[in-house]
């Protein structure tokens, strides 16, 4: 069955299941999980005897036959042991997946099984080893943390360790302070919120405290810019592409999300037109999650002849990376680029964000 990861602990206060599933992609929340049950774990073996931790990790070549080895040889024996695999690629095959259902069938009381994945899409978790370890034990799914929800994140575990920020806006300006300065980097996010417990006594936390302890730790995604874009936020768009030139990142890649983004809100404006309701188109183009909840806005301040303007200065774009410059060299004035290609993007990823705002001169025809 599924366990919300903020029940964890009730749970294990209660019981201890024989067979747990940690899926996620955010390392530090799915580190404390895991955690919290080997603590569990650890507690049982003390009162009921558990001998033995064994590890197994999936990588290519893998013989799953030493793992119904090793749990079979702890009930020929009687021993008690927690059972530990980790599967990177959440893909286990044909054999691995027989060998899971096998395990899941296969309850003891002498074993706790617990099995590590990465975030699984809609298709793995309607597989049959997977149904059947649901079915079996308990499955806990470890979701990121969006930009909009750590600042509460955030205040949650500052009065963990006794501590809290101002009450009101000077509150939540030191919060937003804290999100820009850890954006994208959890872990990094929670090294420094415990720093701040080692520097500082209980209490409450002022803005320049907080500044003064927190550096700059920000790990920006190129992934996440199409949000602060779809959500107008130019504070935000210009810090990550700041942040995405200082790390190196590919301009061309920065090109590719901002154009299948424009190409995405051009097919999504077309079936409106068209009368095809939104939830479908959303369904069709694979807009979920926080896009999904931006979208719209954008949709609603940007008409098609903007987005096709876009998508045309997005083609220039793409001819001045590549260093074919001279190719459209004597085209009108208002085809002229900038001559840095980053601040080409950030004009692209502005006519989106702030459409009215935008250096309108670049997207001539």
């Amino acid at each position: 069955m599924q366990l919300r990861a903020d029940s964890l602990t009730r749970h294990l206060r209660n019981e201890l299941a024989r067979l747990y599933i940690v899926f996620g992609d955010e390392p530090l929340l799915v580190q404390e999980a895991l955690d919290e049950i080997r603590a569990a774990a650890r507690a049982a073996a003390r009162a009921a005897d558990y001998t033995q931790r064994s590890i197994f990790t999936v990588e290519r070549g893998f013989d799953w036959s030493l793992m119904l080895g090793v749990s079979q040889s702890m009930s020929l024996f009687g021993e008690r042991q927690l059972l530990e695999l980790h599967l990177p690629s959440g893909k286990p095959g044909k054999e691995g997946g027989e060998v899971l259902k096998r395990l899941a069938a296969e309850s003891s009381p002498d074993r706790v099984i617990l099995i590590i994945l990465p975030r699984l899409d809609a298709a793995t978790q309607k597989t049959g080893w997977f149904t059947a370890l649901l079915e079996a034990g308990m499955a806990l799914r470890i979701d990121r943390i969006e930009r909009a929800a750590l600042p509460a994140w955030i205040r949650q575990r500052l009065a963990a360790q006794g501590q809290k920020v101002a009450s009101g806006e000077a509150g939540q300006r030191t919060l937003q302070l804290m999100v820009e300065r850890v954006e994208g980097n959890l872990l990094a996010a929670h090294q420094e919120i415990q720093k701040l417990g080692l520097i500082y006594p209980p209490g409450e936390l002022s803005a320049e405290q907080i500044c003064d302890a927190i550096l700059n730790v920000a790990r920006y995604d190129v992934f996440k810019l199409s949000e602060a874009m779809l959500a107008g936020d130019v504070r935000r768009l210009t810090s990550m592409l700041e942040g995405l030139r200082g790390e190196g990142e590919a301009p061309m890649l920065v090109l590719w999300v901002l154009v299948e983004e424009l190409r995405t809100l051009l097919l999504l404006k077309r079936g409106i037109a068209a009368g095809r309701p939104l939830p479908q188109l959303l369904r069709e183009q694979r807009v979920w999650g926080p896009r999904e909840k931006l979208i719209g806005a954008a949709l609603a301040r940007l008409n098609e002849a903007a987005l096709l303007a876009g998508l045309a200065f997005a083609a220039r774009l793409d001819r001045q990376l590549k260093g074919l410059v001279k190719l459209w060299a004597t085209e009108s004035r208002s085809a002229l680029l900038p001559a840095d290609p980053w601040h080409g993007l950030f004009e692209l990823a502005m006519s989106v964000a702030r459409p009215n705002q935008s250096k309108n001169g670049f997207y001539g025809s």
